[in-house]
């Protein structure tokens, strides 16, 4: 359906969802299409719009050049309210030989790569798509033996610390202004997102999967990345 203006709050992934998914993370950079939709949406939403992200929050202000105040990063261990406050949840003193157990097993496997998000460690195995059970065999195993936190996703493998995820993110921003009192709509790819299409229809509204179809707790789904981005122009009138 056509983006209720008036009646919703919308949250974003970033990637695969607004931004197109690359090699490498550190690849993807601003985009001036992206930022225009994206100022112009937050307008006329009257500031109602959040992204959901597992990235740092300093890695999505500049991929976002600063335009949505409204951020959890690295899959809500990280959020930066509406009002430009920042809540951190502690993270584990066992991350530090987690980290260091994965460091030794990505290095000993040719095309991972690392991710440091310092509440969290990712294994990105996208250019080495046969290393996919390995990878997540050796991030469950570590993960159980820290008493961490495995977070799957589309090529990815996480060991993080235990704590809020999407969905708890997303239903903390309803909890004040200018979110509160409106109707969530998610738009996410990954599996990560799962937990806040869930919480988006728990609360009213609804999910949106990006993609190609599979089970999914959203309720819609868009083709690409260039489909989102046609739907949140007309939203926002472009």
């Amino acid at each position: 359906p056509a983006l209720d203006r008036k009646a919703s709050a919308v949250f974003l992934d970033l990637d695969g969802t607004i931004a197109e998914i690359v090699a490498r993370p550190d690849e993807v950079g601003p985009d001036a299409l992206l930022t225009s939709i994206l100022e112009r949406l937050c307008v006329t939403m009257e500031g109602r719009v959040a992204v959901l992200t597992g990235r740092l929050l300093e890695d999505a202000d500049r991929i976002l050049e600063g335009r949505i105040a409204s951020v959890a990063a690295v899959h809500g261990l990280v959020r930066r309210m509406p009002d430009g406050f920042v809540a951190k949840y502690p993270g584990s003193p066992k991350l530090v030989e987690a980290k260091r157990l994965l460091l030794a097993f990505a290095h000993a496997q040719y095309g991972l790569v690392i991710e440091d998000k310092g509440l969290s460690m990712a294994l990105h195995y996208r250019q080495v798509p046969q290393a996919e059970r390995a990878v997540r065999a050796a991030t469950e195993r570590i993960a159980r033996a820290s008493g961490l936190t495995v977070q799957a996703g589309s090529m990815v493998s996480e060991v993080r610390t235990p704590g809020p995820d999407k969905g708890d993110s997303l239903k903390e921003f309803l909890n004040v202004t200018p979110f509160a009192g409106r109707m969530p709509v998610m738009v996410g790819d990954d599996l990560t997102d799962e937990h806040a299409f869930g919480a988006a229809e728990e609360m009213g509204g609804y999910g949106i999967l990006v993609g190609r179809p599979r089970h999914t707790a959203a309720r819609y789904r868009l083709a690409s990345v260039a489909e989102v981005r046609s739907w949140l122009a007309a939203g926002a009138r472009i």
